[in-house]
């Protein structure tokens, strides 16, 4: 199965992988052994990514959800639901409290890690939403899509601030 998506944890210990298969697998980097199989999703993964803290693993799936799981238990924290198509990114804001989500469904969602609520819809690529990124003082939200652009959000705001065009191709 195809590999989608690497993320290494804040501690540097671990390594989760995101695959086509289905599952997240938890790696120990020294050893290079396998540590568990986060199962659940109903279809390939296709990103994953630390907390900030290191406790928790999100995966983003095209099953249409993002999970949330306790890496050292290995429990299913949330699902988090509201997209109408793939997941293809996520990413934590640096404080750990806030998830965003990019999907085909050409949307981006903000997530409230606390309760699981989605605090904002952010909308206006013309295509699927493929990458995203977060800068590091949690202020801007930074997209890439199929429609050929980059576009940088107020992340508090969902008010878009750039959108930079040009590419000749879609961005991933």
């Amino acid at each position: 199965s195809y590999i989608n998506g690497l993320a290494i944890s804040p501690d540097g210990q671990l390594l989760a992988s995101a695959s086509a298969d289905q599952t997240v697998k938890l790696w120990n980097l020294a050893t290079g052994q396998s540590i568990r199989t986060f199962t659940g999703h109903q279809s390939y993964v296709n990103a994953v990514v630390f907390s900030p803290d290191g406790h928790l693993i999100a995966s983003a799936s095209a099953d249409q959800t993002v999970k949330l799981w306790n890496v050292t238990t290995g429990v299913l924290v949330r699902t988090l639901k509201g997209h109408q198509s793939y997941v293809n990114a996520v990413a934590f804001t640096p404080d750990g409290k806030q998830l965003v989500s990019a999907s085909a469904d050409k949307t981006l969602k903000i997530w409230d890690l606390q309760t699981g609520a989605e605090v904002r819809t952010i909308t206006g690529h013309s295509s699927f939403v493929e990458t995203l990124a977060i800068s590091p003082d949690g202020q801007r939200l930074i997209s890439g899509s199929a429609d050929k652009t980059l576009k940088i959000w107020d992340l508090s705001s969902g008010e878009l601030l750039h959108s930079l065009t040009g590419f000749d191709a879609h961005i991933r």
